[in-house]
């Protein structure tokens, strides 16, 4: 049986907010939340610079198959990221500027997909940010049923409907949305902890020192030798 989920529960938006305005990067949020959450590394942008942050709308579709992701545009509200998955392997194009058109409507802030796309020139031309395996032209059908808002495997990731989705130039991570609330308490640490070194470094202080690493590089067996000690040693 295929099936619409039609009511399913997003994270608070003001939650969603503070992580746009701190723009919190997949980066920071894939280490805050113990180096989980990021979809495979073959999940790209089709463009340069662009980041999002919101709730998933998910889809489960056929191989080659578009239909769903026709009958999921119904459920997307202003801010969601649709994240679709088929259920078998396919780089088929899936996409193009015309569902990007509906969903840009409706105020969709992007597509992540495991499969596909097309039409990229104009997707960049609208400022409709996708992240996909791959760009292909081939088209697809419409004759299959799907799923909409069930849990699906991406690229390697469970997301559930309303989990958070933050896309930027380093790929897709997802942030479980029970846990949103609590990762971007850790994401704001770590930026924080993260912009003190970048400041230390930037007045030239050494990654060796503010790390403590000298002692732990010398305890593995770590030498400093000069050039002449090196050339007797090979002399030898």
């Amino acid at each position: 049986m295929a099936i619409v989920v039609t009511d399913i529960q997003r994270p608070d938006p003001d939650i969603t907010a503070k992580y746009i305005t701190q723009k919190l990067g997949v980066a920071t949020v894939h280490e805050a939340q113990g180096r989980t959450g990021l979809l495979d590394s073959s999940i790209r942008p089709i463009q340069q610079g662009a980041y999002v942050c919101g709730p998933a709308v998910t889809v489960s579709v056929p191989p080659c198959d578009n239909w769903m992701i026709v009958a999921a545009v119904e459920q997307c509200r202003p801010g969601d990221v649709l994240v679709v998955a088929p259920t078998s392997d396919s780089d088929s194009g899936y996409f193009g500027d015309l569902l990007a058109t509906s969903l840009q409507s409706r105020g969709v802030h992007a597509l992540i997909i495991n499969a596909g796309v097309r039409d990229t020139g104009e997707l960049r031309k609208q400022g409709f940010s996708v992240w996909s395996k791959c760009i292909y032209s081939q088209g697809t059908v419409k004759e299959t049923l799907g799923d909409i808002n069930v849990p699906v495997i991406c690229a390697g990731q469970l997301v559930h409907p309303g989990d958070l989705v933050i896309a930027d130039d380093d790929g897709v991570c997802i942030v479980p949305l029970k846990n949103a609330e609590s990762v971007l308490k850790q994401s704001i640490e770590r930026e924080a902890l993260e912009e003190s070194k970048r400041a230390r470094m930037s007045r030239g202080e050494l990654g060796l020192d503010i790390y403590n690493f000298r002692e732990k590089l010398r305890a593995k067996g770590l030498k400093y030798i000069s050039q002449h000690e090196y050339l007797d040693s090979e002399r030898s």
